[in-house]
């Protein structure tokens, strides 16, 4: 995905009068040709909300036939990838041999580790037909004794995603624990991720967390004094038993977890060492990663 330019809405502390945000990130689109991607993390702003280092919130794009996601392989290392959608279909490969179609409420989990290879594309008969995407793509860093762990990958279907009502709204605990709750999707550190989708006027009580920011992924919300539109994402303080009204129908995701410390980031290598990640590209451009089963025939260069 492209880099793209973050700009600061609103930032302030509580003593200002902000209440229980800190930052408001606006994403700037990025029209990849009928494709609209928004990059929330990392920013100038902020690099890191708990382990997750990347936030990539694509669509809703309606392709025609014989157009679609079609993305080549390409290398990770020293993270994990999550992959969830709410409409579509993506293709994963990777160099482990995984071969998994991700649909609507599945989630991807990819662990990167000392490094992995892959691609991103359709099945025939999607991009045969019609079709529409939306989704979010997010990275997270891994502890530092967990960085060069052997690289796994772990499909969770839909139906093994717990589901909760609270007040009347209907929630998704995707990964760690909520609203007495928890998610079966592995994880290396203290990590939150949750969906929820609100009506006007409900309001949601969030589950506390040492770092947590709030995307809107359609919709408006109010946080105290603090308005959140759409595809806003709003850094939570530390205060205890925040709640956020829909002002409209409103689906959002929540994410958090430990702050694991320092993290390089450039193309797509994540690590808490830059010379790791410098080997890394040496490593691309020597052809030395493994090659995608099935997918062995482009990739995608180092940038220069």
């Amino acid at each position: 995905m492209s880099n793209q330019e973050v700009v600061v809405e609103h930032d302030c502390d509580s003593s200002a009068g902000c209440g229980a945000i800190e930052l408001v990130l606006i994403p700037k689109d990025k029209d990849l040709g009928g494709f609209s991607v928004r990059r929330t993390l990392p920013s100038k702003q902020r690099k890191t909300v708990g382990p997750w280092i990347f936030f990539d919130h694509m669509g809703p794009a309606s392709f025609p036939a014989g157009k679609g996601i079609n993305v080549r392989p390409h290398p990770h290392v020293n993270l994990a990838t999550v992959t969830y959608l709410f409409e579509g279909e993506i293709l994963h490969r990777d160099s482990l041999g995984s071969l998994q179609p991700i649909q609507p409420g599945d989630v991807n989990l990819m662990v990167a580790g000392k490094g992995i290879v892959h691609s991103e594309r359709e099945r025939p008969e999607i991009t045969s037909r019609d079709h529409n995407l939306h989704g979010l793509q997010l990275w997270l860093a891994l502890p530092e004794a967990d960085e060069e762990v052997e690289p796994a990958f772990y499909h969770y279907p839909s139906a093994d995603i717990p589901s909760v009502d609270v007040d009347g709204i209907p929630v998704r605990v995707i990964m760690g624990e909520a609203y007495g709750v928890a998610s079966p999707v592995k994880t290396y550190a203290e990590t939150l991720y949750i969906e929820a989708r609100l009506k006007a006027g409900q309001t949601l009580t969030l589950p506390d967390s040492q770092e947590r920011a709030l995307y809107v992924v359609e919709g408006a919300l109010q946080a105290r004094d603090t308005s959140i539109e759409q595809h806003n994402m709003a850094i939570l303080g530390n205060q205890t038993g925040v709640s956020i009204t829909a002002t409209e129908d409103s689906l959002i995701a929540l994410v958090g977890g430990e702050p694991l410390g320092k993290r390089y980031i450039e193309w797509n290598f994540v690590s808490s060492r830059k010379e790791r990640i410098d080997q890394a590209k040496a490593d691309w451009k020597a052809g030395r990663f493994p090659k995608v089963p099935g997918d062995e025939e482009e990739f995608i260069p180092m940038p220069e």
